[in-house]
């Protein structure tokens, strides 16, 4: 993480606070720490301190308001302003170089690699002398080098914490981003199912309810009998499609209550009540099984139901089909479910919607890793509708 990104974000519980604010405010208290030495008295036989003392300290406290935004100047600035002050004017000492520590603590912190080393290595060379001005003294001169030492790993430890609280931040920043896309995808992924759902309940219901009431009124006139079966037909579609409205209703509240009961979606023994239902008033609906028989996941046993049901309303929806076939073929691994007519096909325009039910079976057959196939038969009149769905799981992801 370079300075660029580092500047501007002070420690946490400053986090909040204005740049500028806070060195001015951090020059100011070390101001205050500069002025101790003045308002104290100085020993016998020293000249008293002077207003022009007191603002030489000052000079070299300045620059530490610019300290962020030019790490290395105000560290050339403080150490000239130190120099001057230890060799024109006999001041008062200063227990501690506090402008040139918090400076070199901020090079430390702020500044790259090349340029630090630089400033760190300058101070190490200036503390020879400014010891041998002083006292000269060898405790002096270890001294000096740990409280700067002591500076610079300060600042070092707070650019690798600063740099470690940034990752943390973009990391859970990069989590909140995933994860709202996630709930996004989710959350589409559901309206498409409902929508299938909704398309596969109300087109097959009202498909056979239209084409039921459609043939009441010749049925009444040339076979009474069969009207009455019509008419019983049409309700019983309709009440089942309530049903299965109701159930959907029901998932997506809550919790179930007594009008919308959550049961399981119906599966392959309701398909013989769905071919019953589709084939009074109109076309010859037949369904045969072959292969080996065996329980099916419930959710691919849905899945067969609804591409059943989708074939059977478009022969008897689009296609003026007289005959229609169900197949359900069971192989070693997989089961394969097709519907065929002797009618016209789908009609290129068919009304608003048209195609999309086949866009949903081919999207159910996707889920579970299959594959579907539609389009006219070959050589002879009529439509089919293929799908073919493994029975165990594959080595992708499910659906």
């Amino acid at each position: 993480m370079d300075a660029g990104r580092l500047r501007g974000r002070p420690a946490t519980w400053l986090r909040g606070a204005n740049p500028w604010a806070v060195d001015i405010g951090l020059a100011l208290l070390v101001q205050a720490a500069m002025t101790i030495p003045f308002v104290v008295d100085r020993p016998a036989g020293l000249r008293p301190a002077t207003w022009a003392d007191y603002g030489l300290t000052a000079l070299a406290v300045l620059p530490l308001a610019w300290r962020r935004r030019a790490p290395v100047a105000v560290v050339l600035a403080t150490l000239a302003a130190g120099a001057v002050y230890k060799l024109t004017l006999d001041g008062p000492g200063q227990p501690l170089p506090y402008p040139g520590l918090i400076a070199l603590y901020t090079v430390a912190a702020l500044s790259p690699a090349r340029r630090r080393l630089s400033v760190a290595t300058l101070i190490g060379v200036l503390v020879f002398p400014s010891v041998a001005l002083n006292t000269g003294d060898t405790k002096e001169l270890l001294f000096s080098f740990f409280v700067f030492g002591a500076a610079y790993a300060l600042g070092r430890l707070t650019h690798t914490r600063q740099a470690y609280t940034a990752a943390v931040e973009d990391r859970a920043a990069q989590l909140e981003r995933a994860n709202r896309i996630e709930a996004e995808q989710a959350a589409a992924r559901e309206r498409a199912r409902i929508a299938r759902e909704m398309h596969d309940i109300l087109s097959h219901a009202v498909s056979i309810m239209v084409v039921q009431a459609e043939a009441g009124p010749v049925a009444v006139r040339a076979a009474p009998e069969r009207a009455e079966a019509a008419f019983e037909a049409i309700s019983s579609t309709g009440r089942d499609a309530m049903v299965q409205l109701r159930r959907m209703l029901g998932v997506l509240r809550d919790a179930p209550s007594a009008d919308s009961p959550r049961s399981p979606q119906p599966g392959l023994a309701a398909l013989p009540d769905l071919i019953a239902r589709s084939s009074v008033g109109g076309p010859r609906i037949s369904y045969e099984s072959t292969g080996a028989a065996r329980p099916l996941p419930l959710d691919l046993e849905a899945t067969v139901y609804r591409i059943v049901q989708e074939g059977v309303t478009n022969a008897v929806k689009h296609a003026g089909a007289g005959r229609v076939w169900v197949r359900l073929a069971y192989g070693r691994c997989e089961v394969t479910v097709s519907v065929t007519d002797d009618g016209r096909g789908p009609s290129p325009v068919s009304g608003p919607g048209t195609g999309h039910g086949l866009i949903g079976v081919a999207e159910r057959a996707a889920a579970h890793g299959g594959s579907t196939s539609s389009g006219p038969r070959t050589n002879t009149p009529g439509y089919e509708l293929q799908a073919t769905l493994p029975t165990e799981p594959s080595g992708g992801e499910g659906g």
